[in-house]
């Protein structure tokens, strides 16, 4: 075209021993790959078409626990469950990183700046039991923190049982884990802050925009991708969470804290269902599949 010929591919050519070594690095990595991750997947698949109490044969029931399944209403209600959970949580959880971020990235000593984000980074050490274990003993109806507090202000008459009372226990579920600054999103956020060229900042200034108006014109705008990409990832995660709600309510009171994984856990080792439970893992498996091709899709245009 226009006279300028094409220039051809260079095609590399490999060795065998050189393919051979590649081979032999990678195969202790696919190995582990396809032993702990696929098979247990491909396993959850093909036993959600079976009935299993998990020490006879299985035996085989086509789309049975499927239909079972979309017309369980205690499945229903973990589904409604996990989504008005994964609303607030998600809200929360994406917007106070999102201002420690831009408090951090704003301040012009670089050396403060590195000590904030190793305080907010810290508390990633620490192990979620032990978490979820402090924030038993604040909501304890009788002798907790949080009601004690309240009854030593004169606010007795908001004492309440947090974990016990169906109109307050995703609410209180939701605020475990205040003031909800994540390290992980935290520095998601300022690595997108701190990819912003710093001519464009710099041009900001010099046409007089305010601090107000860099965040919401110029920073914000340019971070949407990781915006989005914790939106999903914060969706994933709400919808595989067992370890909060299992700690800290066993799924009560009655049914208003159940989640789908949760509700898998007891069918599995409670009930010895493991035909339901594989059922549920599928289907939360091509939820959250379907999210994380989203998550992928967002990520490449970070």
């Amino acid at each position: 075209m226009n006279g300028i010929k094409a220039q051809p591919r260079i095609k590399t050519k490999y060795k065998v021993s050189e393919v051979t070594r590649a081979i032999l690095f990678l195969l202790p990595t696919m190995v582990i790959l396809i032993g702990f991750t696929y098979y247990p997947a491909i396993r959850a698949i093909i036993g959600s078409f079976t009935a299993w109490d998990g020490f006879n044969d299985p035996r085989w029931v086509g789309f049975q626990n499927y239909q079972r399944l979309f017309a369980d209403p205690i499945f229903i209600v973990s589904l409604r469950n996990v989504f008005y959970w994964a609303a607030g949580s998600i809200v929360v959880g994406l917007t106070a990183p999102l201002i420690a971020a831009l408090m951090i990235f704003h301040l012009k000593n670089k050396r403060r700046q590195y000590w904030y984000r190793v305080v907010f980074v810290m508390p990633m050490v620490v192990s979620a039991v032990v978490v979820i274990q402090i924030w038993r003993f604040i909501y304890e109806p009788n002798f907790g923190i949080l009601n004690t507090f309240l009854r030593d202000v004169g606010l007795g008459f908001l004492a309440s049982n947090w974990l016990g009372e169906s109109r307050l226990v995703i609410p209180s579920l939701i605020f475990v884990g205040f003031p909800w600054i994540s390290g992980f999103n935290l520095l998601i956020y300022y690595a997108g802050l701190q990819s912003i060229s710093g001519d464009v900042l710099e041009y900001a200034q010099i046409d007089g925009c305010s601090r107000l108006q860099r965040i919401f014109r110029i920073e914000l705008p340019l971070i949407s991708g990781q915006i989005r990409l914790l939106l999903i990832l914060g969706l994933i995660g709400t919808l595989q969470n067992v370890t909060l709600p299992l700690l800290m309510t066993m799924g009560g009171p009655g049914y208003d804290s159940y989640t789908p994984g949760l509700y898998m856990y007891f069918q599995a080792f409670s009930m010895s269902r493991f035909g339901m439970a594989f059922t549920i893992a599928t289907v939360m498996f091509v939820i959250i599949m379907i999210l994380t091709i989203f998550s992928m899709r967002i990520r490449t245009k970070i």
